[in-house]
């Protein structure tokens, strides 16, 4: 059990290091993509709901730990994400959720909800005008998000990157 966890933290590490540090160069208007959001949701569509809920929780803690947020709330947005994602999963249709277009879209959806939660926990401004954070914190950063799950889509082979 404790051996499925090892491996998506290792690979969790360079991404939170290239979350935070590069991706806010790249941020447009602050709005900025998840990569370790499309780990999780790749890992989620591979093994599970449970396995996926857990993983989120437990890479959100770590990346609330060292990114120096609100504590909890990367950790309350990858738990409800990955749980989404894993009503997505199905053990006869693994290939196609992970290896298809189809990727994107459970990306993006989870990724709108991911960037919503973050945006409505992290935020402290109290006269912000819902429909415009729906836009500019949910379904932005989740199409965004989706962008960057655009080579998991291309380059993944029929073994799987994890």
């Amino acid at each position: 059990m404790l051996k499925n966890f090892i491996k998506p933290v290792l690979i969790f590490i360079p991404l939170a290091v290239i979350q935070l540090a590069v991706i806010p160069l790249i941020s447009i208007s602050s709005i900025s993509p998840n990569l370790v959001l499309v780990l999780i949701v790749y890992l989620t569509l591979k093994n599970g709901q449970s396995y996926g809920t857990f993983l989120g929780f437990l890479l959100g803690f770590f990346l609330d730990a060292v990114s120096g947020g609100i504590i909890g709330a990367y950790m309350l947005s990858f738990t409800i994400s990955a749980f989404i994602a894993g009503y997505f999963y199905n053990d006869n249709k693994i290939e196609l959720n992970t290896e298809s277009f189809y990727f994107l879209l459970i990306l993006s959806i989870s990724g709108c909800v991911s960037a919503f939660i973050y945006g409505a926990v992290s935020n402290s401004n109290s006269d912000v005008n819902f429909f415009l954070m729906l836009i500019e914190e949910g379904l932005l950063p989740g199409l965004y998000t989706a962008v960057f799950g655009l080579p998991m889509v291309i380059f993944t082979s029929r073994k799987g990157i994890v």
